[in-house]
């Protein structure tokens, strides 16, 4: 088995795919951005209204372009870049006779991922990691290497699917109920007795047009929550630690939301697949196609996701579009954003604009533990700069930002010095049972010592993986 590792190993110097890189590097900074008010906030005290958190003008615009432009679309970057990569890492063993030591590879690459997910969640503390989810739905994928890309892509639109006829029917069933306080509502004003059932209906109700009033102080329940997490994040590192595994084993363990985060992630990292094939996410078709990818995707997201927000500023536990539309909208934006980046790949302007994001691409790893850390335990940390629950929304986009510059020079300073992260390196010579280059030496050129991420395992004289050459 040693014998046959050490015959494999990443893909280095030209074999790259400069596309990649960059939709990686703006994926993995643009994903804080996502997850910043969860990391600086008391969560609880805005879950059921944000405008609990600020509501100024500017925090408005803010919330407003986030939800329309990028919620939810690194995610879905992550994940189409995901499939594509597992199209890379796969590219030698597509035929029967093809070695089977790639398939040991590809599953021990993805379950050392869980492993580093496990450790971002639990020592860590970020409750948001996707790395455990990805390396679970990653395990899924091997099989599905060989299909045509019009079986991954309707694979992968299964989900926005299902997304669309459950969200249809629960938005049906919203609608009824509302009708039935409504009416409620008049039988007691007419006099009328009501039923206890009919009293617990109207009490569900109105707790649920409280938590809009901002007059109102919020219930209970939600202010022993919002106590409790106040608690936690203010008090020693500890009590946060556990407070991190109490609520993440209630989200993603007891609530299944991993469950639901993995049933997410399959689907389009199958459609990911698919594009990878038809040389879509890699850059290979002309600027024409892009152009119209960027078009139909915003024209056909940003539109769905507009009126979902137009919907959410009237401020009622009225139900929504987006209850049906969320998935179809954060794909199409998504590949709004595939089309945008690669039109902008096909200029010497935008080539070089986006250049410094391949950096942070080829060290997406390592930027995301390390944003994990600075956020979790100095930033927000009350033993650093104890920034938490102390920003509005467009403060902490204003933060994000500042992060995100500190962590893209970091990654170019990085790589000037060494081949790869420190945890791509980690992760790639355990992969692989074999210590890789690490540090840059005169004999290597910055090219030559860089790796992708992810991996795609090559021999001696095999050449590169299909579709792995420059953009």
């Amino acid at each position: 088995m040693a014998g046959e590792l050490l015959q494999f190993g990443p893909v280095r110097g030209r074999a790259r795919i400069d596309a990649i890189d960059v939709l990686r590097g703006i994926a993995i900074l643009g994903i804080l951005f996502m997850n910043i008010p969860f990391m600086g906030t008391n969560v609880s005290s805005w879950m059921y209204d944000f405008r609990r958190l600020s509501w100024s003008a500017a925090d408005q615009a803010t919330w407003a372009t986030i939800q329309i432009f990028w919620d939810g679309t690194q995610r879905g970057l992550f994940e189409l870049l995901f499939g594509a990569g597992v199209m890379v890492f796969t590219a030698k063993a597509m035929k029967p006779d093809d070695p089977v030591i790639v398939a040991d590879l590809y599953y021990r690459r993805n379950l050392l991922l869980m492993l580093f997910g496990l450790i971002d969640i639990f020592v860590i503390a970020w409750v948001g990691d996707i790395l455990l989810a990805y390396g679970l739905a990653a395990l899924l994928l091997f099989p599905f290497r060989k299909a045509s890309p019009r079986v991954l892509l309707a694979m992968g639109m299964s989900f926005a699917a299902f997304v669309a006829v459950t969200g249809a029917f629960e938005y049906q069933e919203q609608v009824e109920r509302i009708h039935k306080v409504e009416a409620l509502q008049q039988k007691q004003a007419s006099g009328a007795s009501l039923s206890a059932e009919d009293r617990k209906t109207l009490s569900d109700w109105q707790e649920k047009v409280d938590r809009h009033d901002l007059s109102k102080q919020p219930g209970k329940k939600d202010q022993q929550a919002i106590d409790a997490e106040r608690k936690a994040r203010e008090g020693w590192p500890h009590q946060y630690v556990m407070f991190a595994w109490f609520i993440w084993n209630k989200i993603f363990g007891d609530g299944n939301g991993l469950f639901f985060t993995v049933l997410e992630a399959v689907p389009a990292m199958c459609i990911g697949m698919a594009l990878f094939k038809w040389g879509v996410i890699q850059g290979d078709r002309s600027a024409g196609f892009y152009a119209g990818l960027a078009l139909a995707g915003y024209v056909a997201g940003c539109g769905l996701r507009a009126w979902y927000v137009v919907e959410i500023f009237r401020f009622t536990p009225w139900p929504n579009s987006g209850m049906m539309t969320a998935e179809v909208a954060r794909l199409s934006v998504t590949l709004g954003h595939v089309g945008l980046f690669n039109l902008l790949m096909k200029t010497a302007t935008g080539r070089t604009v986006l250049a410094p994001f391949k950096a942070a691409g080829r060290m997406a790893f390592s930027i995301y533990i390390l944003t994990s850390i600075v956020t979790m335990w100095f930033v927000f940390a009350p033993w650093g700069l104890g920034l938490w629950d102390k920003l509005g929304w467009m403060q902490l986009m204003v933060a994000a930002a500042v992060i995100d510059v500190f962590m893209l020079v970091f990654a170019n300073l990085w790589l000037r010095f060494f081949l790869s992260g420190p945890l791509e390196w980690s992760w790639r010579s355990l992969t692989y049972w074999t210590r890789q280059p690490f540090v840059r030496g005169k004999a290597v050129s910055r090219e030559e010592g860089e790796s992708p991420l992810p991996d795609a395992p090559v021999m001696p004289g095999s050449g590169t993986p299909p579709g792995a050459l420059p953009a």
